[in-house]
């Protein structure tokens, strides 16, 4: 089982910045890849950027330039450092991991409860 807890929403002036935090927890093994998806009220939820244990990133074409994630493996930690946000930011944000556990190692995704983030004057 793993548990994810994210930090960091809130609301924002448009050009303003935040940054997210993810921490992972439980009986787990590893953690390979992990990441950040939005969801905006009415609309699917999508990618924004993820990470591998590597340290390999992938971006949305919206978050490119604007965001950067981070890992930290030895604490189970993702970051999301949010730069130039705008109103087409505002999304509950959610973090997300795949987890392998034994001992077959079998890999499980797991989801946060998610975390609002606003941006609005």
């Amino acid at each position: 089982q793993v548990h994810l807890v994210e930090s960091g929403g809130g609301l924002v002036q448009p050009g303003g910045s935040l940054r997210l935090s993810c921490v992972a927890s439980g009986s787990f093994l590893s953690l390979n890849t992990m990441g950040w998806y939005r969801q905006a009220p009415g609309k699917g939820r999508e990618l924004v950027a993820d990470i591998t244990s590597g340290g390999s990133t992938t971006y949305a074409g919206s978050a490119k330039g604007r965001f950067t994630i981070s890992r930290d493996n030895a604490k189970g930690t993702i970051h999301l450092q949010m730069n130039s946000l705008n109103p087409e930011d505002t999304s509950a944000y959610y973090c997300n991991a795949r987890a392998v556990f034994g001992p077959l190692y079998r890999e499980l995704e797991a989801w946060g409860q998610g975390t609002l983030v606003t941006v609005s004057s």
